[in-house]
């Protein structure tokens, strides 16, 4: 048991050596690199088409207070407008997340030390959950009126609305459902802060992969 605690001083004690060796511009400089990176990642594998459709984590389909909804439309023959309307919506997603790039790069920009300490000795996510804070508001009201648009395009956009209002104010269908434009916008919101956490944590996990000699001092320096 002595052994084990000896050793994992010694360990700790290289750890903060090499720390040590980095100052707190590299420090913030590789932070800045790694989450510029990784949000950027993110955002053009969803913006794009099928960036949204064909991914599973990240697809939007039928609310699931509607689900029931929607098999009585398939039962009934009338499956193509189910999906035609979630075609429309992942769409509207795919449209709305260029969006998010500048405003990423420009959160990274106003970063503080403080924020970047926090971000450094956080969890997995601390960089995303720095990015939700930050960008959350400005991305919903960016990408709403681009949702609203593409959605416009379909009549059953406008169908399921009509639907979906009567059905909340009867209880049986979720106010948070009720609009579908502010529901693509947040399913979209979710999926991309979705993407941007896994893109932080496979750089935390292998900095050497991201090609930035930055990100892997800095980070590589964290993992010894």
């Amino acid at each position: 048991m002595r052994f084990v605690f000896l050793f994992l001083i010694l360990a700790w004690g290289n750890a903060l050596a090499q720390l040590d060796q980095i100052t707190n511009k590299e420090a913030i400089a590789g932070l800045k690199a790694a989450l510029e990176k990784g949000s950027q990642a993110a955002v053009a594998s969803l913006g794009k088409s099928d960036g949204f459709l064909r991914n599973p984590k990240v697809r939007i389909d039928m609310p699931d207070s509607l689900e029931r909804t929607e098999k009585a439309m398939r039962r009934l023959g009338m499956g193509k407008y189910a999906d035609e309307l979630i075609v429309t919506m992942n769409r509207a997603a795919e449209a709305a997340v260029p969006e998010a790039k500048q405003l990423f790069v420009d959160s990274v920009k106003k970063m503080t030390v403080q924020d970047a300490k926090g971000i450094l000795s956080g969890g997995d996510t601390a960089g995303t959950a720095y990015f939700r804070k930050t960008t959350a508001k400005q991305l919903h009201d960016r990408f709403l009126p681009i949702v609203k648009k593409s959605t416009a395009k379909v009549g059953v956009a406008q169908k399921y609305n009509q639907y979906a209002e009567k059905g909340a104010s009867l209880g049986i269908i979720d106010k948070s459902d009720a609009n579908l434009d502010e529901y693509v916008t947040q399913k979209a919101l979710d999926g991309l802060f979705l993407m941007v956490a896994e893109e932080e944590k496979k750089i935390r996990k292998d900095p050497v992969g991201t090609g930035k000699s930055i990100i892997k001092k800095v980070f590589g320096a964290m993992q010894n």
